[in-house]
């Protein structure tokens, strides 16, 4: 991983984390020593969802599902480059 993929992920989770600030979610962003930032994010039921950025086919997408989920299901994702990926997250780990 490069130093400019690391600036792009950390970026777009700094920019999700200040949408969903303005939506009224609690959330915080975890940077670990090792291994990739996360982004907490407290949904309306008490629950921790980790929301990751990777690079998939399409660009950098936003990765969820809660912290209690690791193997029973699949990650849900939206491109993170568009302009409501707070409101869909939010709905999507809210409903």
């Amino acid at each position: 991983m490069t130093a400019r993929e690391e600036y792009e992920r950390f970026d777009h989770l700094t920019r999700l984390g200040w949408d969903l600030h303005g939506l009224g979610i609690g959330i915080s962003l975890v940077v670990p020593v090792t291994g990739r930032p996360v982004l907490e994010m407290l949904a309306q039921n008490g629950t921790r969802v980790h929301i990751t950025v990777i690079r998939r086919y399409c660009g950098w997408v936003f990765t969820w599902r809660p912290r209690w989920a690791r193997l029973r299901r699949r990650d849900k994702w939206v491109v993170a480059h568009a302009d409501n990926a707070a409101a869909i997250i939010a709905a999507e780990v809210n409903a």
